[in-house]
């Protein structure tokens, strides 16, 4: 996941003080935004509130884990009902209408949790011991996506990928995915990364060999265009944990999983 504009949970919750946070411990309205006079949330309380959401915990192995009785846990299995229902209904009338369904999954904190990473290192980003991370190829499910993307699967849906994670990550991405029941069309032709070194000509806007400029928003919209335009797939469904996984359009309908830990503008 290359994150330039990456920016930790702390940051991120100091900017949005006074919406609500997830967690135990929302901000008061009284603790508005970073460029208010008044004080923002407060940096120690925050990291409670997401320990409580996620229910952090050390496994026997020091790995932090969120707890699948967490509140966390309970937002996830309330979007994946209703996405299944959803996927169920829009699979079928696509097909009515001649058309091809398909769904597209971002993969970190979408797929696969970063959660251990993201206390390990204190809510901040740094590219070496990030890729580090991801190059271990261990990180647990994101509860319930894993039988969200078999679901989708045996509904007749084709099932691609689109993450901000690089060209380089992709062995250890399909080797993670494979780990944690997400063995799905985990080829070339539908798993899309980056590849800032020879992008692919859809996104000749923004990126041309060894000059990525592409915004996150430009690189998925950009892509899922290609998936529908290119590829002829009606994308029924659009899934990631942040909003610039989502915009863009090219998608049906989108589902914003909840991460409260980073911000990717």
């Amino acid at each position: 996941m290359h994150k330039p504009l990456r920016i930790a949970a702390v940051a991120a919750a100091c900017a949005v003080a006074g919406a609500a946070l997830y967690g135990a411990g929302a901000a008061t309205a009284g603790q508005s935004t970073a460029n208010s006079t008044h004080e923002p949330y407060n940096i120690g309380l925050l990291v409670k509130d997401l320990d409580t959401y996620y229910g952090t915990a050390a496994d026997a192995n020091g790995v932090y884990q969120a707890s699948p009785a967490s509140p966390y846990a309970k937002d996830l299995a309330s979007i994946d009902k209703a996405a299944k229902k959803y996927i169920d209904q829009a699979a079928r009338k696509a097909v009515r209408k001649g058309e091809k369904p398909a769904v597209v999954f971002d993969i970190d904190d979408t797929l696969l949790l970063s959660l251990d990473y993201e206390k390990r290192y204190n809510y901040t980003y740094n590219s070496a011991t990030w890729a580090a991370y991801v190059n271990k190829a261990d990180r647990p499910a994101v509860f319930g996506s894993p039988e969200l993307v078999q679901y989708a699967e045996k509904k007749g849906v084709e099932v691609f990928y689109n993450s901000g994670l690089a060209e380089a990550q992709r062995s250890a991405a399909v080797e993670n995915l494979k780990k944690v029941g997400a063995d799905i069309n985990l080829d070339a032709d539908h798993m899309f990364l980056k590849n800032a070194a020879t992008p692919p000509s859809y996104l000749s806007g923004c990126a041309t060999p060894g000059a990525w400029t592409c915004t996150t928003v430009q690189y998925k919209s950009g892509t899922r265009k290609h998936i529908e335009r290119d590829l002829g797939y009606e994308i029924i469904a659009n899934f990631g944990d942040q909003y610039s996984d989502l915009e863009g359009g090219y998608a049906d309908r989108t589902y914003k999983l909840p991460n409260p830990t980073y911000y990717v503008s």
